[in-house]
């Protein structure tokens, strides 16, 4: 027997439509964000960024591949990761989908991660993926927008990540092993997460997710907008699903896995 709440159709639908008029005001509100997103101050972009991508080396303006808008997805997938982050596979999942229609509207999805392009290309293949991912390895790109950060910033408080200054990682945090991490007390999704991509856990945050939107025009690339942590919600896409299942989202932990992961039932 259920323990949540029933009741009648009659009450059903008079509780379904006065949670309607919150729906809609919902998305009058989200229709307004996005008009507030669009107004914000463009900023030009003169420093040269370069990357690695399938077609060879490449600008930031070669990203856009002749279109006028671009949008970047922030994967966390550093230099000593061993596969991609698992929560960035999982928004990265729907990519291919909606990169098709995109390009269509005069609009690039790529990715962007600072491993090296072989490993890159590797996990695509293995994830089936077809996106655009560049590897922007040796270039200040992450840094520059708040998605890459060095050991220095993580030990003495330099990381400023969704428009706020972090702390100092403590110890045993900085330069210990997921295994001396839980040892101490310490395991959590941050540290099953990191574990999942074959690095210690200072290692696994060195890296950010994010996402970052840019114009092209008369040849000047201008930077719109940037969103990071729950900024990114609303891009991936089995969260919209669960916020309407029955029992909503139901978390415990980090339950999600890469799409290749899963016990076959």
């Amino acid at each position: 027997m259920t323990k949540h709440m029933t009741g009648t159709r009659k009450e059903w639908l008079a509780a379904r439509l006065e949670l309607l008029e919150a729906e809609k005001e919902l998305t009058r509100r989200s229709d307004e964000l996005a008009r507030r997103r669009q107004e914000l101050p463009w900023v030009r972009i003169d420093k040269e960024y370069r990357f690695e991508t399938d077609e060879g080396k490449a600008s930031l303006a070669d990203l856009f591949r002749g279109r006028s808008q671009l949008l970047v997805y922030h994967f966390m997938f550093g230099p000593d990761y061993t596969a991609g982050c698992p929560s960035c596979s999982a928004i990265a999942d729907g990519f291919d989908g909606f990169a098709v229609h995109l390009a269509n509207h005069d609009v690039t999805l790529c990715a962007v991660s600072r491993a090296p392009l072989a490993k890159l290309q590797a996990f695509q293949r293995r994830m089936g993926w077809t996106f655009p991912w560049a590897s922007s390895l040796g270039s200040d790109f992450n840094f520059d927008f708040s998605v890459g950060f060095t050991r220095e910033q993580q030990r003495e408080g330099g990381i400023e990540y969704n428009y706020r200054r972090e702390a100092p990682a403590p110890e045993p945090l900085a330069g210990k092993t997921v295994r001396e991490w839980q040892l101490r007390g310490g395991e959590g999704p941050v540290a099953q997460i990191a574990a999942m991509t074959g690095t210690d856990v200072a290692t696994y945050t060195r890296e950010r997710p994010g996402m970052s939107a840019f114009a092209l025009e008369d040849g000047v690339v201008y930077h719109t907008y940037s969103t990071y942590a729950r900024g990114l919600d609303g891009l991936w896409g089995m969260y919209q699903w669960l916020d309407r299942a029955p029992k909503g989202r139901n978390e415990t932990g980090v339950w999600w896995r890469r799409h290749d992961e899963y016990t076959k039932g």
